[in-house]
């Protein structure tokens, strides 16, 4: 492999107008990948009526491909890094097509299910070739204006997924409209394979390093993931959970320990870990993580809370509870471009601004659902939601340019999957622990107050443990914000 820097010049420069077709082949797909984890919400009642699935099915089909998706994110990002991410694009996307087909044709839940967690699958091989390409194709503040708008795409297309899913639902009807939301992966999901053959760039940096693939460290890291993800993905909050299910937790533990002493010890022997440690002593890229994490814990569950709590307890149809999250989509896609091209002059403070904003935002609703008159909760949540968005847009984008900016490109796919690790590991735990409380609370108060007050009382109480976790993200925005600058770097 040729390491001098003459030869991969020509490639590793592009023209501009060939950097954003790439740069838009990439922003599409992970918007396809994205969306298809926010617009199933709509579609749990109609799924739970057409083919009879209980709790932990539901469950699985959110959380379950959360879970998928953090377990392939590390080694796709690894083998993209070392090989080729354009390849390993093209395979992820090809096997995310060929998942939604089974989800659309799916004759049962459990089948379902499985379909769902081959996408989850196949979104965390392409993802990290989509950060990693990103890396690679843009630098210093060119690389911010992108990331912000590439934050703008991905917040209109997480909010706006409900707005679609409910359309899609009212199109196919209460019965079989579900499977609309995975027939419409299919046409998108081709014409962007034709597009990412063309468009995406076959050549790449590689490290100097060793370049073979630590299967050890990725099966340690594998069995990490899947013992800190597994019981919150169990978790519904209904009598029927499984105590024995935090067990898991105990192969965490183990499988954590055994992948740190594994990674120093194939380090020293002077071969390339799947993860190097290194990188966390970047102050910019470990905060960043950890500020990620706990936001994606909050922010995805929230949504799915407001979806179930108009749609059960408001008895609000899927088509007009998507477009509760409509102000979201739109106020966060600006302020994602804002913040994409200020956030070398402010740094963390613009993050923590967004926190604080994404905080007020979701303790509005609190008020609106005990208080407002049940025909005006949608409107004033939708308000709320605006209020929320100003802030999301804020916290994405810059969050991840100054998670990367010290990251080297060469690294870049790695150093983005570990991200989205956390942030995939957040989702599943923060969705299992605030729609466990929601459904914890209608089967304790079942029959004690009045229905509409039942369900605000479940929303309230999610929303609570979703709003605490913001808190999170706030404590270490403002710990990152007082160390020195140098420490951060």
């Amino acid at each position: 492999m040729n390491d001098t820097p003459a030869a991969p010049a020509a490639p590793q420069t592009p023209s501009d107008r060939t950097r954003w077709e790439a740069f838009a082949v990439c922003a599409a797909v992970a918007a396809l990948t994205i969306m298809d984890l926010s617009k199933i919400n709509v579609g749990l009642p109609t799924i739970e009526h057409s083919l009879s699935g209980g709790p932990t099915e539901l469950q699985l089909i959110v959380a379950g491909y959360a879970l998928a998706f953090g377990l392939a994110l590390v080694p796709a990002g690894r083998l993209g890094d070392i090989h080729s991410r354009k390849a390993m694009f093209v395979i992820g996307l090809s096997s995310f097509i060929l998942a939604s087909l089974l989800c659309a044709v799916a004759p049962t839940i459990e089948v379902l299910v499985i379909g769902r967690i081959l996408q989850g699958v196949a979104a965390g091989i392409q993802m990290p070739q989509v950060l990693g390409l990103i890396q690679q194709l843009f630098q210093g503040r060119e690389r911010g204006q992108a990331f912000g708008l590439f934050g703008a795409i991905i917040g209109l297309s997480t909010a706006i997924g409900p707005t679609l899913g409910g359309l899609l639902i009212a199109l196919g009807g209460e019965a079989d409209g579900w499977r609309l939301l995975f027939w419409m992966n299919l046409p998108l999901g081709i014409l962007a394979l034709i597009f990412a053959v063309r468009l995406l760039p076959s050549h790449q940096q590689h490290e100097r390093r060793h370049t073979e693939l630590d299967l050890v460290g990725i099966l340690l890291l594998g069995a990490g993931v899947f013992g800190l993800m597994l019981p919150f993905v169990l978790t519904t909050g209904g009598p029927d959970d499984d105590p024995k299910r935090w067990f898991w937790l105990v192969l965490f533990v183990i499988a954590a320990v055994a992948f740190v002493i594994w990674e120093r010890r194939y380090l020293a022997r002077g071969k390339s870990p799947v993860v190097d440690f290194g990188l966390f002593r970047l102050g910019s890229y470990r905060n960043g993580i950890l500020i990620a994490t706990a936001y994606f814990a909050a922010t995805p569950a929230i949504f799915l809370l407001t979806t179930l709590y108009v749609q059960q307890g408001l008895g609000l149809a899927a088509v007009f509870a998507g477009m509760i999250s409509i102000p979201f989509a739109l106020v966060s896609a600006w302020t994602s471009w804002i913040g994409g091209r200020h956030v070398h002059r402010l740094g963390r403070k613009l993050v923590l601004f967004g926190l604080a904003l994404v905080f007020v935002g979701f303790v509005l609703a609190l008020p609106v659902a005990a208080y407002s008159p049940p025909e005006l909760v949608p409107w004033l949540l939708a308000v709320c939601m605006g209020v929320a968005g100003a802030g999301g847009g804020f916290v994405i984008s810059p969050n991840q340019t100054l998670t990367l900016t010290d990251v080297p490109v060469v690294q870049g796919g790695v150093a983005g999957s570990v991200a989205q690790v956390g942030q995939r590991a957040g989702t599943a735990i923060g969705v299992a622990v605030a729609s466990s409380t929601y459904f914890a609370t209608l089967y304790r108060e079942n029959g004690l107050h009045d229905r509409i007050e039942v369900y605000s009382d479940a929303f309230r109480n999610g929303l609570l443990v979703a709003l605490g976790l913001v808190l999170v993200a706030l404590v270490f925005g403002l710990l990152d914000l007082r160390q020195p600058q140098a420490a951060r770097r």
